[in-house]
């Protein structure tokens, strides 16, 4: 059956070949579908399973039919295994989004895919997807795996609340943070059978902002135990799976300190941190191991702290020669305003949308930006008495991603730039628009300072 459905494989059209050692590869959950050029091989289009043994055999067929490049899309997470071990063989994988080829004219059908994908890799109408190399790839998944149990831990405080206000204690009400010093040490000792509300209230820190008395009040309850069994499941569930973030930051730091060193013998000095640590913040300091892993110090730029940092090893790595220009790369991350040209006229469109994460720990810089007394601060005002908040945080994105490329393709540190330096920067920019505009409408700018030393009559 599989031969049979194997050999289906439609006509394609012709057109120059660019890549005469191309392959395509139809990637599913239990079956693959490979196809080579018809002169390679009888039997150009095969059926693998996804068998480790059947992936090795397929790497061995490849070779032997003299296959240099390899084309799949990226379905789901069925191809990172296709990809490891074709990239191990020593073929040149590429990557492709799936939109892409979508985009591209022409007929296909789910068994010829594959035929498909070889032809438009052959004539060279299909481009790689990024992908960073494979040390990065380590600490990018262990980031990501990360970064889940954090959301899983954060599902458990909504459940920890829900049993809470089912017993009508309104501790979350009365604290800022329910997961906090005094209310950790409030869910203790009730998970440890106080019921007496003036005792709890004894154990909030000296620093809450409501007084014992308040706190008393919302600790008075029905205390059901139905609901205080799930006030403890969810408790512990939420202690386990910090205790598993814990246990990958500790994996996270060995796999920092096995990048290599780029830095050289640069000094680094440790950026003050501007608040106090927070319970999801990496439990590691990473700020010297992303010095020398990225050869510069990101956390120099206003907005960008370690967490950022981190990010941005982690989805990008140290090398963007895969990027062109600052430009390339911000259009990558989607931090810039899409054109769209009909009939000789461009037309401003909204950003690309995505879940790009390098994008979206940007955007949360530019947007704590704008509480800052900091040059990128001061842009973001502007921009947004301009454009609005929405359009102030994309455009503080993209002076961001502008910034981290300079740094990692050049290898320069970030000179931070004073309030004075830009202030005088924009006026000047408001001074040139000013003069042009009344070149255009036949006037002339005079310095009120120049009026009151010698009075002279601007031409009307």
């Amino acid at each position: 059956m599989r031969r049979k459905r194997a050999s289906k494989g439609g006509a394609v059209p012709s057109l120059p070949c660019i890549e005469a050692d191309a392959a395509g590869i139809d990637v599913g959950a239990k079956e693959i579908f490979v196809a080579v050029p018809e002169d390679r091989d009888p039997q150009p289009i095969r059926c693998f399973t996804t068998f480790t043994e059947d992936l090795q055999a397929l790497a061995a067929w490849l070779l032997a039919c003299r296959i240099r490049t390899v084309a799949m899309e990226s379905t789901g997470v069925y191809w990172i295994p296709v990809f490891q071990i074709l990239e191990a063989s020593g073929l040149e994988v590429c990557l492709v989004n799936s939109q892409h080829v979508k985009h591209v004219p022409g007929r296909k059908s789910d068994v010829a895919d594959c035929r498909w994908l070889q032809f438009l890799h052959s004539v060279g109408l299909l481009r790689s997807s990024f992908r960073p190399e494979d040390a990065i790839c380590r600490v990018r998944s262990l980031l990501r795996h990360r970064d889940g149990l954090v959301e899983m831990a954060g599902e458990h405080i909504q459940h920890m609340q829900k049993a809470l206000t089912q017993m009508n204690l309104q501790l979350h009400h009365v604290l800022s943070d329910l997961t906090g010093k005094s209310g950790m040490a409030i869910l203790d000792a009730i998970l440890a059978g106080e019921r007496d509300p003036a005792e709890l209230a004894r154990l909030r820190d000296p620093k809450c902002k409501n007084d014992a008395t308040t706190i008393a009040r919302a600790l008075e309850g029905t205390w059901r135990p139905e609901h205080l069994f799930a006030l403890r499941q969810a408790y512990e569930l939420y202690r386990f799976h910090h205790q598993q973030i814990a246990d990958c930051d500790a994996i996270i730091q060995e796999e920092l300190a096995q990048l290599p060193n780029r830095a050289g013998d640069k000094s680094f000095t440790a950026k003050p941190r501007r608040c106090g640590r927070k319970p999801n913040d990496l439990g590691l300091d990473a700020c010297e191991p992303l010095f020398q892993a990225l050869g510069v110090d990101l956390t120099r730029i206003e907005g960008i702290e370690v967490g950022t940092a981190l990010i941005i090893l982690a989805e990008i790595g140290v090398d963007v020669s895969r990027f062109p220009t600052e430009k390339h790369f911000a259009s990558w991350l989607g931090v810039c305003p899409r054109q769209y040209e009909s009939n000789k006229s461009k037309k401003k469109r909204s950003p690309r949308k995505g879940k790009n994460r390098v994008a979206i720990a940007l955007r949360m810089a530019a947007q704590s930006l704008g509480r800052t007394q900091s040059p990128l601060g001061l842009f973001y005002r502007r921009i947004k008495s301009r454009i609005g908040g929405k359009g102030a945080v994309t455009a503080t994105a993209h002076k961001l991603a502008c910034l981290v490329y300079r740094m990692l393709k050049y290898g320069t540190e970030y000179v931070q730039q004073s309030m004075q330096e830009y202030e005088r920067k924009v006026r000047g920019q408001m001074e040139r628009a000013l003069q042009r505009k009344a070149a255009a409408l036949g006037y002339q700018l005079i310095r009120t300072q120049a009026l009151s030393a010698e009075p002279v009559q601007a031409p009307m």
